[in-house]
C-alpha cells in the first residue's frame, strides 16, 4: 500500500510519536478543535476530570497533516489506536483534508488559512458524542474551570492546554476560543 496521511489537531501537532516523511498544514472541514472530552486518565481522574481536545462536528479546523510511508502503515495505525482509543471516546475515520501548498513554518496572509493545495484522505480521530466522556460545547469560562487544577497520569491539564496553544501560535494557527480558555485559566 502507498503512503497515507494522519491529521493532527492537538497533541499530535507537538508530539506525533510516529515516523513520517512530510508535515503540511491542512484544513479539515466539518469539524472543529474543541476541549470537549473529559479526561479520566491522562489529564484528570474520574473524581476530578480534566479536558482534552476532540474534533467535534461543525466549522473547520486547521492542523497538521503527517505523511507516513506505506510500509509503516500497520505500525503507525497500531500506535495511534493505542494512543487515541484508550477509552473509545474517539472514532477513527478517513476524512478529506485540504493540504497547504507551503510548509508549516510561520503565519501566512490569512492568519493560518490553508492556501489551496491538494485534497487527500487522512486518518483522523473524531469525538463520539454518545460516549460518557463527551463534555459537549462548553463556553470558555466553563472549560477553563474544568481544566484549572486537573491532573492525570500525563501531568497538569493546564500544561496540555498551554502547550497546544503555544504550538498552534508557533505555526501561525489562530484558535480564538482556545486563546480565551487560556486567558480564563490564568484569571
Amino acid at each position: 500500500m502507498g503512503d497515507f496521511w494522519v491529521f493532527g489537531y492537538g497533541s499530535l501537532i507537538w508530539r506525533p510519536g510516529f515516523a513520517h516523511v512530510e508535515t503540511r498544514r491542512a484544513r479539515l472541514h466539518g469539524y472543529r478543535r474543541s476541549l470537549c472530552v473529559y479526561s479520566f486518565v491522562h489529564r484528570g481522574t474520574r473524581e476530578r476530570p480534566g479536558l482534552v481536545l476532540g474534533l467535534d462536528r461543525g466549522g473547520s479546523c486547521i492542523g497538521l497533516a503527517f505523511r507516513v510511508p506505506g510500509d509503516l502503515r500497520n505500525e503507525v495505525i497500531t500506535y495511534l489506536r493505542e494512543r487515541e482509543l484508550v477509552t473509545n471516546i474517539y472514532i477513527e475515520r478517513m476524512l478529506s483534508i485540504r493540504l497547504d501548498k507551503g510548509d508549516t513554518g510561520g503565519a501566512d496572509k490569512a492568519g493560518g488559512e490553508t492556501d489551496g493545495g491538494e485534497t487527500v484522505s487522512a486518518v483522523a480521530y473524531v469525538v463520539d458524542r454518545a460516549h460518557e466522556q463527551y463534555a459537549g460545547a462548553l463556553d470558555a469560562a466553563d472549560a477553563a474551570s474544568v481544566v484549572r487544577g486537573a491532573v492525570g497520569q500525563s501531568g497538569k491539564n493546564e500544561d496540555y492546554v498551554l502547550s497546544t496553544l503555544e504550538h498552534l501560535e508557533a505555526l501561525g494557527i489562530r484558535d480564538h476560543w482556545l486563546e480565551e480558555v487560556v486567558k480564563r485559566i490564568g484569571s
